[in-house]
């Protein structure tokens, strides 16, 4: 992974060179759309605030648990000792992109939402909150962590998720199989190049022209940046929009050329 100085280099970089997010300069009435309705947005949605309630809660839990690593695909779990607060400290995605989600759930209304890397439910509490219509399939290799993640998701009265626990390479073809085809799908998993692209190309297969993918930091090393290249030339994919710390595609066959956008947010 990069350090934090890398990774603010390449941050400065981005903002200067990026797309204003004003909407100014984008040809693309589909991207022009969506930064328009999606991603300036300010409204602050009633389901916000229960949420963040619970994000605020995490931080500052001071319980500790025992967090299963599979590590590289091994099947060797080890467990660490760790603290709730610092776990969420480090892994809860920021309200800004986690709302950011809940906002494209709204907006495109997509019936089945797919998240890899549930964590304590945050997002997937934005996910699901968006379109109570939809159903949310998410996935945690931790059942110390899926334990509370389901707790916060009781409280919520989020009744459309189903949460799976275990090793994403043994629980993810199951779940795809079972589903048959799905219409939003965010990865915030294993933060390497080969698993990044083995999830995308699974996700593909079970899509539809409709679908939306979302990746989660394809900065935060050269070979997740060497992944996000590679999502960005799949033959299935049309256009992409570069938001630095989360990355999107969509698959709409109306655009008849790839178009890949970098946008400030």
């Amino acid at each position: 992974m990069f350090t934090k100085f890398q990774l603010a280099k390449k941050y400065l970089h981005y903002y200067l060179t990026a797309s204003n997010g004003k909407g100014h300069g984008i040809h693309s009435p589909f991207v022009f759309d969506f930064v328009k309705n999606v991603l300036n947005d300010n409204t602050s949605y009633p389901a916000y605030q229960p949420i963040e309630q619970k994000r605020k809660a995490l931080l500052n839990n001071s319980a500790v648990i025992d967090v299963e690593d599979f590590g590289a695909g091994s099947s060797v779990i080890k467990t660490n000792k760790r603290i709730v607060s610092a776990i969420a400290a480090s892994s809860l995605k920021p309200k800004k992109y986690a709302q950011l989600l809940y906002r494209m759930i709204q907006y495109y209304k997509p019936d089945t939402v797919v998240e890899l890397g549930t964590s304590f439910g945050i997002t997937t509490a934005y996910l699901a909150s968006a379109n109570t219509a939809s159903k949310v399939f998410t996935c945690e290799g931790s059942g110390a962590i899926a334990s509370i993640a389901k707790q916060n998701f009781e409280t919520l009265q989020l009744n459309n998720v189903q949460l799976t626990e275990g090793d994403f390479a043994k629980t993810l073809s199951p779940l795809l199989s079972d589903l048959k085809e799905i219409n939003f799908a965010f990865v915030d998993g294993n933060h390497r190049k080969a698993p990044t692209l083995e999830y995308c190309n699974r996700l593909l297969s079970y899509s539809n022209t409709a679908t939306i993918l979302v990746f989660d930091d394809i900065h935060w090393s050269s070979e997740m940046e060497e992944a996000w290249e590679a999502i960005k030339q799949h033959p299935a994919v049309t256009l992409t929009i570069d938001l630095f710390f989360i990355s999107i595609v969509f698959l709409n066959p109306d655009i008849n050329h790839k178009q890949h956008f970098t946008i400030r947010f």
